[in-house]
């Protein structure tokens, strides 16, 4: 090949690579992979790479966003509570870690620092907690105190100035892999799954308050579901995606909640459908990023614009992976842990940072 030709092409490739929105650097050297039960498995298995899907169907957005690598977790976890910031620290508790699936670890994230640090462990350890952070406290409710199976309805709080964790009046019913938020101080606890020894969608919404440390209930959702994303913008909260009774059973649905009218309506659906995925909100649009559907583990990037109800593909994870959470701190969302392929057998300390620069 002449050189004249080759240089041609190699300024084609490095252009190609600076414009890839997903594709900018290495992870850090102590990124891991850890199988759930065997220490002796730090390698995912050989169908890890088929599984993976970032492809949307949504149209692509005019400013699809960047991927950077940020510190990893300082072990692989996953199933852990859905990621909440507070003064611009991400807090992440519970999951599967170490070889058990009931942990009760709490690490914080300083996103201006890029360092993690341990902090108070949970009074309980377990899994797929609901969290959600309003007026200088954390709240952790519910959980699997096994893999998938035994929910408990304990409900902590964790005052992020003193450093201490306290119980509140617990769930009415147990459950876990509930989608959690906070508005207008109150604590939402939407949906989830129940059943002692095999796994139920629910379309349970109970309300905490915190001034009178007691549950209400509010109008169930409308279709029951676990596993599903959910975030408020503009006074309302959007429930997006999530499983019927097995991750096999993924959903596109998106409904709206209304405290004002206690009532839902539907909005456009997630052009992927899936559940174990992360959201976050990042100039007044709701991302859905990476979850699993059946034999899939996805890495797309879904932002939603309330305005128009209309979906666009953004730069997908570079890792795809589900079972964790996603927070926005300043003008980044964060997106630390979870697992690299379908199921709950391998986890991965993984942190990558999205911007829409």
């Amino acid at each position: 090949m002449p050189s004249r030709q080759r240089r041609t092409l190699l300024k084609a490739a490095l252009a190609a690579l600076a414009a890839a929105p997903a594709l900018l650097r290495a992870q850090p050297a102590d990124v891991q992979i850890m199988h759930v039960r065997d220490a002796s498995i730090s390698r995912l298995p050989p169908n890890a790479e088929a599984q993976k899907s970032s492809d949307s169907a949504a149209p692509r957005a005019a400013n699809a966003g960047r991927w950077s690598a940020r510190a990893p977790l300082p072990f692989p976890r996953s199933e852990m509570a859905s990621a909440a910031a507070w003064n611009s620290r991400m807090h992440v508790v519970g999951g599967y870690g170490n070889l058990r699936v009931d942990r009760a670890y709490h690490h914080i994230y300083d996103a201006a620092k890029n360092v993690w640090a341990e902090a108070a462990a949970l009074p309980r350890g377990a899994s797929h907690i609901g969290v959600a952070a309003a007026n200088g406290m954390f709240y952790a409710i519910g959980g699997f105190i096994d893999q998938n199976r035994l929910p408990h309805e304990e409900a902590f709080v964790y005052d992020i100035a003193k450093g201490e964790w306290r119980a509140i009046a617990p769930l009415p019913r147990a459950r876990a892999a509930a989608s959690v938020v906070a508005l207008n101080g109150k604590i939402h606890v939407i949906a989830g799954a129940s059943g002692r020894d095999i796994r139920k969608s629910v379309d349970w919404h109970e309300v905490y308050d915190p001034a009178a440390d007691k549950w209400e209930a509010r109008a169930p959702l409308p279709e029951a579901r676990d596993h599903a994303g959910a975030e408020t913008l503009s006074g309302l909260i959007h429930l997006i995606g999530g499983g019927f009774d097995s991750s096999s059973r993924s959903t596109d649905l998106h409904h709206v909640y209304d405290a004002k009218t206690d009532a839902w309506e539907k909005r456009a659906p997630l052009p992927t459908p899936r559940n174990g995925h992360a959201t976050a909100v990042l100039r007044d649009r709701i991302f859905a990023i990476g979850g699993e559907s059946s034999g899939k583990v996805h890495g797309q990037n879904e932002a939603y614009d309330a305005r128009t109800d209309r979906w666009e593909g953004c730069a997908p994870l570079p890792t795809p992976r589900h079972g964790a959470g996603a927070v926005t701190i300043g003008n980044t969302i964060y997106f630390a842990g979870g697992a690299p392929v379908s199921g709950t057998t391998f986890l991965t300390s993984v942190n990558e940072a999205f911007s829409l620069g």
